[in-house]
């Protein structure tokens, strides 16, 4: 153990699919809206298509998100919308990932 008194074996305990940081910026933006467009999240996280693609199925397989299919008129559209499960799970990275800083004042 350091001198923070954490075990820093604990980091490999971190949910691995948000610990991914275009995963855990995905889900960040998914939790503070009700639903998102890709067009919108690919914006804001900077991701390409194929890339923010890949990287949302991978959270809608483990039943983070959940993907909406819709028409703007004849125009379809794709939203996402972060699911209890991925708001727990996001939560819980939080709270274990504050669990391994140090305090603040110490080193």
């Amino acid at each position: 153990m350091g001198k923070t008194g954490t075990n820093p074996k604990a980091i490999l305990d971190l949910d691995r699919i948000v610990h991914e940081p275009a995963r855990l910026a995905i889900l960040t933006v998914l939790a503070s809206a009700e639903e998102v467009a890709f067009l919108f999240l690919q914006r804001v996280t900077g991701l390409s298509k194929g890339n923010l693609s890949s990287h949302t199925q991978k959270l809608e397989g483990a039943g983070y998100l959940e993907t909406v299919k819709a028409f703007q008129g004849r125009i379809p559209v794709t939203s996402f919308r972060i699911t209890e499960d991925g708001r727990t799970a996001l939560r819980a990275y939080h709270q274990q990932l504050r669990a391994l800083l140090p305090k603040e004042g110490k080193p």
